[in-house]
């Protein structure tokens, strides 16, 4: 990140003349350490899950875990992508932010295999069903002030949500009452559904 600011300055400093080069632009960087994989054992799993009940978003941890969908996935998922009746979610889009000056967009998945067809467990379509009658009576409450997206999972406005609020307000409380590590990140849930239906 610093080699990215400073490059960028000298960068400048070439096209204004003040230098003849960017000494930045001969460095070596080294190489990023990925963070190394987390995933929840089939008893930390449940816990958690318990944990969770207690949360706004209950509906969305559960979801998470069973389907192993990516948080820019589910943030993205839309109502219309959702059959409760044959309890099936299809994943069609994901939600990018804007680094500079706010905003978002609806991407496509990641991969051409990131567009699938997910079935649902039957405890996770009962969680969507009360998620949606909790979220209509929010509806009704904003009134013209909602924004309509059609999100599953959306802000009292009917905006987006973002990660770093879900993590910070109601991921990482929900892991500190499960009793387990902090360190486990969002994306962690889906390794989690990897490694549980591997086990399974």
């Amino acid at each position: 990140y610093c080699h990215i600011v400073l490059s960028s300055a000298l960068k400048q400093a070439v096209k204004w003349i003040m230098l003849s080069q960017n000494p930045a632009s001969l460095v070596g960087l080294p190489k990023p350490v990925r963070k190394e994989m987390q995933a929840l054992s089939p008893q930390e799993a449940t816990s958690f899950l318990k944990a969770a009940a207690e949360d706004r978003w209950s509906a969305l941890f559960s979801l998470a875990l069973a389907t192993g969908m990516r948080p820019e996935e589910y943030l993205a998922l839309q109502w219309k992508d959702v059959d409760l009746k044959k309890g099936v979610v299809i994943v069609q889009r994901a939600i990018a932010w804007h680094r500079k000056g706010g905003g978002f967009d609806f991407t496509v998945p990641k991969t051409a295999h990131s567009r699938r067809s997910i079935p649902l467990p039957a405890s996770v379509v009962l969680a969507l069903a009360a998620h949606k009658r909790q979220q209509a009576e929010e509806r009704l409450k904003a009134g013209a002030n909602y924004q309509t997206y059609d999100l599953v999972f959306a802000a009292y406005e009917g905006t987006p949500l973002m990660i770093r609020n879900l993590v910070r307000r109601h991921f990482k409380p929900t892991l500190k009452r499960a009793n387990l590590l902090e360190s486990i990140r969002l994306y962690d849930l889906r390794h989690t559904c990897a490694t549980l239906l591997l086990s399974a």
